[in-house]
């Protein structure tokens, strides 16, 4: 019989559990992936923390600072602005891709697993390899591409055509979409993902840019546009309530009508 298994240093083991030193009211235990390529073996593990919520903050990144300082300083993961804006402490938290700096501790019942975005190398702990995302940002050119004299002032837009922009420059690049999408599980090297996709629309969509046609040109590949098979896993999971899977849609639309 065909047993389907990972192998044996993929499979997460129990890991250390950290107990409480003192009474406390409000308890919460928080599941931590850890995983450090430094040691041997390097096999990922599941650590417990047991906090006293009435001394930490109220967000999910708080409960995370407070186990680096106070209890385990060998955790590792990112995080930057605290405000939502930069999409540094970007992981999976009970079963969602997130932002740990705006997910309240108390939208979650019982205890709380924490993992690193998934389907990504891991670098350490709740810190993926963005590598390859930032590569495909970096090969949509994301910058306005107009030849033509700027003039003495900033290129001008009319407000309907700046308003086409909202839902799109608003993306943080935190690749909580991408790392939700099976489509890029299956194909990250080929398919450029839901993030790197909206971000292309960003620039098709802008007036001022004069490059839509090589833009455009670009994306005909089988792979890296037409991947997309409309899971809306992007869009329910965006911690900025954008929707990448619309976006790709309109990047199709503008390819059909391309090729009429």
């Amino acid at each position: 019989m065909v047993q389907l298994r990972l192998p044996e240093h993929s499979r997460i083991r129990p890991g250390r559990t950290y107990r409480l030193d003192h009474d406390a009211k409000r308890i919460r235990r928080f599941h931590i992936y850890r995983f450090n390529p430094e040691e041997s073996p390097a096999v990922p593990r599941m650590d417990v923390y047991e906090l006293d919520l009435d001394r930490v903050g109220p967000m999910v990144l708080d409960a995370l600072i407070h186990i680096k300082n106070e209890i385990d300083p060998t955790l590792s993961f990112r995080r930057s602005c605290r405000e939502g804006v930069c999409g540094s402490c970007a992981m999976n938290i009970g079963g969602m891709n997130s932002l740990a700096c705006t997910k309240a501790i108390d939208s979650f019942k019982g205890d709380i697993k924490i993992y690193p975005l998934p389907h990504m190398p891991v670098l350490r702990d709740l810190v993926p390899d963005l590598e390859n995302l930032y590569a495909q940002y970096a090969l949509i050119e994301p910058w306005i591409k107009n030849d033509t004299p700027a003039g003495d002032r900033e290129r001008l837009q009319t407000h309907v055509d700046r308003a086409k922009l909202d839902g799109l420059y608003e993306c943080i690049l935190c690749a909580c979409c991408s790392t939700a999408c099976p489509s890029y599980w299956w194909n990250p090297e080929k398919y450029l993902g839901p993030a790197v996709l909206l971000q292309a629309f960003r620039w098709l969509a802008d007036s001022r840019d004069l490059a839509k046609g090589e833009r455009l040109e670009s994306l005909e590949d089988p792979f890296r546009l037409y991947r997309c098979h409309t899971i809306m896993n992007c869009t329910n999971t965006c911690p900025k309530g954008l929707n990448p899977a619309k976006a790709i849609g309109e990047i199709k639309k503008m390819m059909m009508a391309r090729e009429t």
